[in-house]
């Protein structure tokens, strides 16, 4: 029987990928070694790279005007390293704030800048975006930072903020790749791997050229965006498998149509599992419709003491990870770019059953 992951993170890949990874262990490229011990030097190695930039620009159409990064650390790093770089602690930058990601982003942001949310941050759990007035946003700030997909909270932008003509940079680790969207719009935009790109290890950056190597801060030298602009992302040796991993992902949604095809599935794939929650009284969605994760879908029993029973349930019936972070709790479907239609379907199904024998 199938198992269908849905992970938060790291994430469900390709089968094909999988199969791919699997019949290139021992020998890839024919250089009769894994990828994990071949040279980033060797020409092998610099190939590949080539590709996966090539690829990359190509999926999500970007231009020269922005250079492209490879860097370890994860999302986590780029919430100090966007600062260190593009601002100062006699700076200041604006954080629009509607999960837990954007907290952490702009706590970590808040150690190097004058970092301020437009609206109130609240404790509660985010179900919609928050409003906040355009007018009073510090026309000299440094940036304006969003997170465009909230993991935890299922709640994603479905527009761009208004940021009154600063430079705007997004955290799109859970929803690039998933859907179309202009790059030139933005100044800045980072994704870890591990949800749509790949797996763990290493995170994608994209950066306007103009921006790099223009701090006046002391950064260290693996912090600084102009180490892995000037190098391709090549000053140390890199994550070497992951950046593998990701170009076998970037070839497959590639053979997938592209990122418009990606996007028409996981609309198909969200609404159908959204329409059956909202059909139902025994299971609910709490976010407000048009602020809606195309990618996380989390969702609550009417009856929250059946919990652990449908977590129990569902696993025996190859239905992985469908727990709901501890910060929200209930139920969370992540259904990212390798999770296909069937996939749904079963989840469904197994909800259909469940709410027929404890309703």
């Amino acid at each position: 029987m199938t198992v269908y992951n849905f992970s938060a993170g790291p994430a469900a890949l390709p089968l094909e990928v999988k199969k791919q990874i699997e019949a290139e262990l021992y020998d890839w490229n024919g250089t009769g070694c894994s990828v994990m011990e071949v040279s980033h030097r060797s020409q092998e190695f610099i190939d590949m790279a080539d590709e996966n930039e090539a690829l990359a620009r190509e999926l999500l159409n970007i231009s020269n005007d922005y250079s492209v990064m490879l860097i370890p650390g994860g999302a986590r790093l780029q919430y100090s390293m966007l600062p260190v770089n593009i601002s100062s602690q006699q700076g200041s930058a604006i954080y629009a704030i509607n999960g837990h990601w954007g907290k952490q982003a702009i706590k970590e942001a808040a150690r190097f800048t004058q970092a301020v949310s437009t609206a109130p941050i609240s404790n509660d759990v985010y179900a919609d975006i928050p409003n906040y007035d355009v007018s009073g946003l510090n026309p000299k700030a440094d940036y304006f930072h969003y997170t465009s997909n909230e993991t935890l909270e299922g709640v994603q932008w479905h527009k761009l903020p208004q940021t009154n003509g600063l430079p705007l940079c997004c955290d799109m680790t859970s929803d690039l790749l998933t859907r179309e969207f202009d790059v030139n719009d933005y100044s800045m935009i980072y994704a870890s791997a591990q949800k749509n790109m790949g797996i763990a290890g290493i995170t994608f950056v994209i950066m306007r050229r103009d921006m790099i190597g223009k701090s006046n801060n002391l950064i260290p030298t693996m912090t600084d965006y102009k180490t892995y602009a000037d190098t391709r992302s090549f000053y140390n040796t890199p994550p070497t498998f992951p950046w593998y991993v990701m170009l076998l992902v970037l070839r497959w949604v590639k053979s997938q149509g592209g990122v418009a095809a990606i996007q028409r599935n996981n609309q198909l794939k969200s609404s159908t599992l959204y329409n059956y929650v909202d059909q139902s009284d025994f299971y609910l969605n709490k976010v407000a419709p048009d602020c809606r994760s195309e990618v996380n879908v989390p969702f609550w029993l009417a009856d929250e003491s059946l919990n652990q029973k449908f977590l129990t349930e569902s696993s025996v019936a190859n239905l992985k990870a469908l727990k709901g972070h501890m910060a929200v709790g209930g139920m969370r479907a992540s259904i990212y770019n390798a999770i296909p239609m069937s996939g749904i379907e079963a989840l469904i199904a197994f909800m259909q059953e469940f709410e027929r024998t404890h309703g």
